[in-house]
Parts: C-alpha cells; sequence; structure tokens
C-alpha cells in the first residue's frame, strides 16, 4: 500500500487503503482463550483486549515488549483571544520537563517499559488564529502529519501519542464542534483551570473559529488544518503510520481524541486499532469517545494530557496480554475442564 504523501489528497489516499485485522491470529486467540485454566469469560474485558492485540499483530500468542509513548508539542495562535489561564511560553518549559524526565508522561513511560520521544514543532512559530481563517496552510498540516509519521518506531509494538501545547483544548473543541455538531459550550471546557466566564470566552472562540472555517464542518481532514495544532496534525499522523504497520494505539484524553476524530471522519473504520486509554475529566471527552464507540479502560477524573492517562491504561493492555499470553491451558496444567 502507498506510505507516502505530500498534500492532503495524497494522505487520504493512505485512509482509504488501510490493513486491516488478522483475523486468523484473532480467532485462534479466542480459541486459546477458551482452554486457558479459568472458567470463561473469568477475566472479563481483559480476554476482548487480548484478542483484539492479537489480531493487529498477527500473533495468536503475542507479546508486549517495545511499547513506545510520543509526546507532540506545539502552540496555537488563538491563545491571543486569552482562551489560556496559562501563558504559551509553558509549552516550551514543559518540553524541556520532558526532555529532563521530569515529567508525569515520564515517570509512566518508565514505569511500563516504554521507550519515551519528545518532539518540539515549530514552538517559535504558533499556528494561525482560527477565528480569522485556517490555522495552518495546507503544506504546513501536511508537514506536521509527517512529523508525526516519522517519528514512530517501525519496531514499537504499541503507540502512545500525548501532547503539550498551551491553548490545545480550544482546539480540540473547536474540531469537535465542527465534526459531530451541537453547541460549542457543548465542547468547550475548563482545560487548564479556566473560571466560568472563561470557559464563555473560550466556547464563544470556538463558535467563531468554526464560523469562520466552514470548510471544516464534517470534514475530518480540513478541521485538522483550520482548527487543529501541529501537534494534533503529528498525532493524527503518527496514528495513521501505526495503522500501515499494524502497531496498536491507546488513545490519551480529549486533545488526542480530538485529532484522532478527524482520522475516523475522513475514513470510518480508522481507528479500528486504537482502544481508549481512559475518560478524562474534561467534560466533553466522554461525548467525544462515545461519538467515536470507544469505551474507555480507565476513569480517574485525570485532566493532564502529556498521553499521561493512555500511558497508564498501557499496563491494564500489558496485563491482559501477559495473562492470555502466559497462562497454561488445562491440559498443559493438568487441570479439569468443568
Amino acid at each position: 500500500m502507498r506510505e507516502n504523501f505530500t498534500s492532503l489528497d495524497g494522505f487520504a489516499d493512505i485512509l482509504r487503503a488501510l490493513p486491516g485485522p488478522d483475523a486468523t491470529a484473532q480467532a485462534a486467540a479466542r480459541a486459546r482463550d477458551a482452554v486457558l485454566t479459568k472458567p470463561p469469560g473469568a477475566l472479563g474485558q481483559l480476554e476482548d483486549l487480548a484478542a483484539w492485540y492479537a489480531g493487529w499483530r498477527s500473533d495468536a500468542r503475542p507479546e508486549i515488549r517495545q511499547p513506545q509513548v510520543i509526546v507532540f508539542a506545539g502552540n496555537h495562535g488563538v491563545t491571543a483571544r486569552g482562551i489560556s489561564s496559562f501563558p504559551a511560553e509553558v509549552t516550551a518549559q514543559m518540553v524541556q520537563n520532558f526532555q529532563a524526565g521530569g515529567a508525569a508522561i515520564n515517570q509512566l513511560a518508565k514505569l511500563n517499559g516504554a521507550r519515551m520521544d519528545v518532539v518540539a514543532l515549530e514552538l517559535d512559530r504558533p499556528t494561525a488564529d482560527f477565528t480569522k481563517g485556517p490555522a495552518m496552510s495546507e503544506a504546513e498540516v501536511v508537514q506536521a502529519l509527517q512529523a508525526g509519521w516519522d517519528a514512530v518506531d517501525a519496531q514499537a509494538d504499541l503507540l502512545v501519542t500525548g501532547e503539550m501545547g498551551i491553548g490545545n483544548t480550544t482546539s480540540a473543541a473547536a474540531i469537535a464542534l465542527a465534526l459531530f455538531g451541537g453547541d460549542a459550550a457543548d465542547w468547550a471546557g475548563a482545560g487548564t483551570g479556566l473560571d466560568a466566564s472563561g470557559v464563555s470566552l473560550k466556547a464563544q472562540v470556538v463558535e467563531e473559529g468554526v464560523a469562520m472555517n466552514p470548510e471544516a464542518r464534517g470534514n475530518g481532514l480540513k478541521a485538522l488544518q483550520c482548527l487543529g495544532g501541529r501537534e494534533l496534525a503529528a498525532m493524527a499522523g503518527a496514528i495513521m503510520r501505526a495503522r500501515c504497520l499494524r502497531i496498536p494505539v491507546i488513545l490519551d484524553g480529549f486533545i488526542c481524541t480530538a485529532a484522532a476524530a478527524c482520522l475516523e471522519a475522513a475514513e470510518p473504520g480508522a481507528l479500528d486499532h486504537c482502544v481508549a486509554g481512559h475518560m478524562s475529566a474534561e467534560a466533553a471527552h466522554g461525548a467525544l469517545l462515545g461519538k467515536l464507540g470507544k469505551c474507555p479502560l480507565l476513569s480517574l477524573g485525570m485532566r493532564l494530557g502529556e498521553g499521561s492517562g493512555a500511558a497508564l491504561a498501557l499496563g491494564i493492555l500489558k496485563g491482559a496480554v501477559a495473562c492470555h499470553s502466559g497462562m497454561a491451558t488445562f491440559s498443559e496444567a493438568g487441570v479439569s475442564e468443568g
């Protein structure tokens, strides 16, 4: 299949020719599960997770040995509208913290044996204010998609994408409104800690942004270009590269899910290789997951971003795969079946 692109049309061509899971491996995983030393269904959702993972890895008895976490960072011109309680300088400062190993995501990646990469995307050149026109030109969004695509380790067997970017919950809310409709207030939340008046302003900015970019309505790739940010586009590029390599993905919070939603809107089924790691405390995240038909593995009131919820959920998936692949069958253990 085609795996290079220089335009949104080229990227759309890749979306139309995505590989699917290995049905044979998935069926073999189900058959193995049926004879493991446990009552049928006793591990609940873990059994479904293991079979899902096996199908994407073409291995009825897989292991997770080389997970990768990538944090993408970008700055947003729409912050000039006063929609964040933190200045844009925090993005670069947090990138330095990631690189030094001092953030929450560093600890969670280390805990779960994941390689962690940090990709900063032109932090000195924010995207345009999308209330005045598209956030990015086509060339700019393609460059960001390519950055995400290139960041994926082809040897990885599980991917988590995270983000850092002051103002990016506003971008995510605008994408959600453009793709799924409703009112701006349905999608605009507190983000990093806005008060009620701040949330009201944010909803107004989201509404203005979607009105200014009508081509984004119902169009996943145009929503990403017109209302997204470089880090959102890079996450989308990484998620698609993972699909082409048949690497399963754990989605993080509201911002990551909004970026992923652009892919699903462009090509239904584009996220079949993804599970939702958690439901964040950002009010609209649950609604967005519902639109995508994704059930979160965890719900712990987290709202940090960075890929932190997905990295924590990596432990759940590793547990599912470890039980599936490492448990003895009834015959191997000499245990009588019921």
